[in-house]
């Protein structure tokens, strides 16, 4: 049972058109009209040859006027474009348009889709009647009017951008062009001639980036992105991320003075990396803006990994460069004690270094050692110090790696640490628990007389916990507290017979023997442990006078956390090193140690990665020995907390502190190294001190602690490893023989030599492309350079926008049959361009690139083929024509003849020849008559496999001739691709930033492909040139000519009329659910916090109905689609179908 809506009296005319025959000739529209003049309701039926004539609009004008006609309903074709016909007719005649007219599509849901004359007759009627039905429902409706912004975004830079941005300027108006690269001007500036006029492509390109660069109403933002989208046509609110560019705009003169001095060269992206460039570019000499700007990559990930954040692609490019100093001074930017670290870090950094994936890692902590042994440490250098008042006074409890850093840093801020050491020598864990043989005591001394040199006050014996206390310190002037005496309490095996005389503890054993070269041992000695502590016991008991020396451990050998290079030493020594043994018990004569038994340890972790060793007592082993080590971990020595108050522990008794800042639970006192973390690494220990000096400093100004902390470099956004980067090992530590290491301490590794050391920093990869080495901030007279810029966000205002984001070339490396990347002279054809071009690697001359040396070109080609195709038409890849290859083909064809000589072989292997445009059929012929050979067939293969002599060296091209029906073997010297254009890999997110739909073949949907080629359904947003579809350059320019006609029109304009078809919902019946919003492709709606309901943004709607269709309430209807009007239409469709049915 359908249901039955009350009917209003009404006067309807009804009209259907005959459509020339494309309705007539299916449909009987006069048996139509007919049939709807019987409806009741309907005044006045008629037919007419096209009802969208002016005739015809006339007549449907004269019955609202003449018949009082209520409502009209016109059956006719096109609905997206006819609808406001026959709306602007009902308007003149002075109904409201949308309560008084309906369309009923009966060309394209009847005549076109029904062959059948008498089916087509009776779905007509029943189309029809169901309009007559529907149009009753009707309301009045009123468009809304909004301003206008006059304002224009033009996105992308390339020649159609620019013309569009120069038309609308012409007009008057404020145009943003925005331009994703350093430089304007885009695909048609990197091509060295334009066909069919050969024009060169500088010589009419570079007049109107001048131009653009020059007109005042046209603000170039490059190195700029949009990122966001709000607002309707006419009004839009636009976010653009401006990249840091470092180098200051109203500064750079453009002398590439700067260049000189850059150290890092890296393929230029401009010369599609057949060319190199510095880490400061600027694209090609005639670039718009001039500016020239340096290219940050994220940093590399030794720089993210190091603890301390040293620059470690900076020093390590300048001691590539000779330039040990300045290597220095940027290792010191971050990490004093370089010597040190040079000799003890651990170097996690070199774990993550991406030259591990072609070889081996660059030996970076080798090369901080290099460094920092080439100064003279008494005279280097100071940095300058604003220096503070004298009582900016900050108390550094322990002199050790952390309270050394955290003093270092202060100093340079101007501060006046002073460094309160319990030990009679600075240094702490660094002078007690490491050898000499690795950290000789002068290394050292001269970092930390260089420390002092910056103002640094440290005192000896002088420790804190005893009649000094930490309140006591600040009593007394010091402002602030930093705690960090190392883990110098050992642990105790807790095994029977450990307190026999013979058992030594590990880091005392260490200490005595730094101190006062004390530490005598037996013989025969056991350390037990298998961590880098041990290692070092167990090498300093054989300097020590034992002839035997055996290291015993839980840990398989894969388990111990000694350093593999630390093992490896020691077993190089003669020390025999014993895995997974644990100790039963300490065997004794007369309370002297006689020997050790050991059990076997079968686990040493839990499942969860936790210290839970697990034995097998049933197997046993008996090493007799005179003295035993025990090395098997430390804790912190806290006694430097006695006597003060309110610095909390955590449950593992280290010192509580906030992760970000390290400040104590007692205001004013911080705490670092191993007080804070627990036994860790030297450089760990380095970037607590360094974290808690800009806490310090925050405290002592009053500053929030936490808020713009500088963050830890992250991000993996480095540049790609070279395909063609050579392998090269890694340089190895020159060492003092093992024989003559065990007779006393003298340093084992004795260092690179210069040659050694600048041939291993040549081996870094330069991932984040500058290393802010800082050279070229001298160079700049202007003082143009700017290393601390960041990245800007601006919101701009615009009424219109137009999108002219391009193409790429497609790479064809997945082609493998063409051998492009595996043959150095198979290019594709940007390649040749810029090869051909006079700013390009070879200054315009074709020459066929080294085999062996890809930045190197020796002589003009003899032979040269051209693939036609590459990508195109291709249903493996694209299956559409990208319009323009045939032509640059010839082009390319027409200049090796140029360039070459016109004796040099060139053929053009095609499928078909496409030469549409205006003088390009004649430029065939010419080239045709130049000599250049066609062969109509695709290419099979390219391959350098010979069959005879005279192929031997050459590029074999295997074709079929489709003319003369046979394959075909042509051996040349180069081979050109000609790649298919494609859409740009960002186009799908640029799609959604602008509301838009891509195409099957990924490129931007226009509105209508023949009467709306620059529109889209996001009114206000407009296409031009290749990002919409292949094409040449001719047809971008009319493009881009016909968008900026379109967003002159809106702004000239000044008002924006929005339909009233749009989406409303009743607040009386949302419930909040808020699923609508989720829903709305044109983000029109948004939530009312007040009064918990969904709202719509009329000016942004576009009617689609997605939230009405979904609304679980009801809530949300559309405007001339209600459901009243809806059901009405179905209702006249089964009325009229039951009436057919019973007749």
């Amino acid at each position: 049972m359908s249901r039955e809506f009350p009917l209003r009296e009404e006067r309807i005319g009804f009209y259907i058109c005959h459509c020339g025959i494309n309705i007539a000739f299916k449909v009987r529209c006069a048996e139509v009209a007919e049939y709807i003049g019987t409806l009741p309701g309907v005044a006045v039926s008629r037919d007419y040859l096209f009802m969208c004539s002016d005739p015809g609009q006339e007549i449907i004008e004269k019955d609202i006027r003449e018949l009082d006609l209520t409502r009209v309903v016109v059956a006719s074709c096109s609905p997206r474009m006819h609808e406001h016909t026959f709306r602007a007719a009902c308007a003149r005649a002075g109904l409201n348009p949308f309560r008084a007219f309906h369309h009923v599509c009966v060309r394209e849901h009847v005549s076109w889709v029904t062959l059948d004359e008498d089916q087509a007759t009776e779905k007509a009627k029943l189309l029809a009647r169901a309009g007559i039905r529907r149009v009753r429902y009707q309301s009045d409706l009123f468009p809304k009017t909004f301003p206008v912004n006059p304002n224009t975004l033009v996105v992308g830079g390339g020649i159609t951008g620019m013309q569009a941005s120069l038309d609308v300027a012409k007009a008057g108006y404020k145009v943003y062009l925005v331009e994703r690269q350093a430089t304007i001007g885009g695909h048609m500036l990197q091509y060295d001639k334009t066909f069919p006029t050969m024009d060169c492509a500088a010589c009419i390109g570079t007049p109107k980036m001048v131009a653009v660069g020059q007109n005042p109403n046209i603000e170039i933002l490059s190195l700029s992105e949009v990122e966001e989208i709000s607002g309707f046509v006419g009004n839009f609110k636009v976010k653009v991320r401006k990249h840091a560019r470092y180098v200051k705009a109203d500064k750079c003169t453009g002398c590439a003075e700067c260049t000189k001095y850059c150290p890092i060269i890296v393929p230029n992206e401009w010369d599609v990396n057949t060319k190199q460039r510095n880490a400061v570019y600027r694209p090609f000499p005639q670039a718009v803006p001039i500016t020239f700007a340096i290219d940050k990559k994220d940093r590399g990930p030794c720089v993210q990994t190091c603890p301390a954040g040293t620059n470690v692609q900076g020093y390590v490019t300048m001691i590539r460069e000779g330039k040990y100093k300045e290597a220095l001074k940027i290792i010191m930017e971050n990490l004093p004690l370089p010597g040190v670290l040079g000799r003890v870090c651990p170097a996690p950094c070199e774990k993550e270094c991406r030259r591990g994936e072609v070889d081996e890692p660059v030996s970076i902590r080798n090369l901080k050692r290099f460094a920092a042994d080439q100064a003279d440490w008494e005279t280097l250098e100071l940095p300058e110090i604003d220096m503070k008042p004298p009582e900016e006074k900050v108390a550094i409890v322990g002199s050790g790696p952390a309270g050394l850093a955290c003093a270092y840093f202060l100093a340079r801020k101007g501060y006046h640490p002073t460094v309160f050491e319990a030990l009679p020598e600075v240094g702490g864990m660094l002078r007690a628990g490491i050898p000499d043989y690795r950290l000789p005591p002068e290394v050292l001394n001269r970092e930390v007389n260089y420390i002092r040199r910056l103002g640094v006050e440290i005192k000896t014996n002088a420790p804190i916990g005893g009649e000094t206390t930490i309140e006591s310190l600040l009593a007394n002037g010091f402002k602030a507290v930093f705690l960090s005496t190392g883990a110098h309490n050992e642990f105790k095996l807790g095994v029977e017979g450990e307190d026999a005389a013979g058992v030594l503890k590990g880091i005392s054993f260490l200490r005595d023997v730094n101190f006062c070269a004390n530490g005598e041992v037996g013989k025969k000695a056991v350390v037990i442990g298998g961590g880098a502590v041990a290692m070092d016991v167990a090498r300093v008991a054989r300097r020590k006078g034992a002839s035997e020396v055996h290291v015993y451990c839980l840990e398989k050998r894969h388990e111990m956390p000694a350093w593999v290079e630390e093992i490896e030493a020691a077993e190089a020594e003669g020390i025999e090193i014993h895995n997974a043994w644990g100790v039963k018990r300490i065997l004794t004569n007369d309370a002297k140690v006689k020997g050790i038994e050991f059990k076997r340890c079968t686990a040493v972790f839990d499942e969860n990665k936790r210290f839970s060793p697990q034995y097998d007592d049933s197997e046993t082993i008996t090493e007799n020995c005179n003295t035993v080590l025990v090395a098997i971990g430390q804790r912190p020595d806290l006694s430097c907390l006695n006597g003060s108050k309110d610095v909390q522990l955590t449950r593992r008794g280290l010192i509580a502190a906030d992760p970000v800042t390290l400040q104590t639970s007692k205001p004013g006192v911080f705490a670092g190294g191993e007080m804070y973390s627990g036994p860790s690494l030297v450089v760990q220990a380095v970037a607590t001190g360094k974290e808690a000096a800009i806490s310090i400093e925050r405290y002592l100004k009053s500053e929030d602690l936490v808020l713009d902390r500088p963050e830890r470099p992250k991000g993996e956004n480095w540049a790609p490893i070279p395909e063609d980067v050579q392998k090269a090992a890694r340089a190895k530590m020159p060492e003092l023989a093992p024989a003559d290491r065990v007779n006393g301490f003298v340093e084992v590794e004795t260092g690179f030599t210069e040659e050694q050391a600048r041939a291993e920093a040549a081996r870094c990869l330069s991932c984040g492309v500058c290393c802010e080495c800082k050279q070229c901030v001298p160079a700049c007279e202007a003082k143009a350079i700017d290393h601390d810029a960041k990245d800007e966000i601006v919101t701009l205002d615009v009424g219109s926008i137009i999108l002219a984001t391009g193409f790429d070339i497609m790479d064809p490396t997945p082609m493998q049959e063409y051998g492009y990347g595996k043959y150095r002279n198979v290019l594709t054809s940007l390649e040749f361009e810029r090869l051909s071009n006079a700013t390009g690697p070879t200054s315009g001359k074709i020459l066929l690139r080294d085999p062996n040396d890809r930045w190197n070109h020796t002589r003009p080609p003899k032979s040269v083929a051209f693939l036609h195709c590459v990508g195109s038409r291709d249903k493996n890849y694209h299956d559409y024509c990208s319009r323009t290859c045939c032509m640059y083909a010839l082009k390319m064809a027409h200049l090796v003849k140029d360039k070459c000589g016109h004796d040099t072989q060139v053929f053009n292997f095609y499928i078909d020849m496409r030469c549409f445009g205006k003088g390009q059929e004649e430029f065939y012929r010419r080239i045709q008559d130049e000599g250049v050979r066609m062969v109509r067939g695709k290419a099979v293969e390219v391959t350098d496999k010979a069959e005879d002599p005279s192929e031997e060296g050459m590029l074999i091209v295997r074709a079929e001739d489709s003319l003369i029906g046979k394959m075909l073997r042509v051996p040349v010297e180069m081979v050109v691709l000609c790649t298919a254009m494609e859409p740009r890999p960002d186009a799908l997110e640029v799609a959604r930033i602008f509301g838009l739909s891509l195409s099957a073949d990924g490129f931007f949907m226009e509105e209508h492909p023949k009467l709306e080629p620059v529109s889209t359904p996001t009114s206000g947003v407009f296409l031009a040139g290749a990002c919409q579809g292949p094409k040449d350059i001719t047809d971008s320019v009319a493009q881009a000519k016909a968008a900026a006609s379109e967003a002159q029109a809106l702004s000239t304009l000044g008002k924006v009329i929005v339909p009233p078809m749009i989406s409303h919902i009743d607040e009386d019946i949302c419930i909040g659910c808020q699923v609508c919003i989720g829903l709305c492709p044109y983000s029109a709606i948004e939530f009312d916090e007040f009064k918990k309901v969904s709202v719509v943004n009329e000016a942004v709607c576009k009617g689609c109905g997605s939230c009405a269709a979904y609304c679980p309430s009801g809530a949300a209807d559309i405007r001339h689609f209600t459901q009243k009007q809806i059901f009405g239409e179905i209702e006249g469709i089964l009325v009229g179908a039951k009436e057919t049915r019973d007749e």
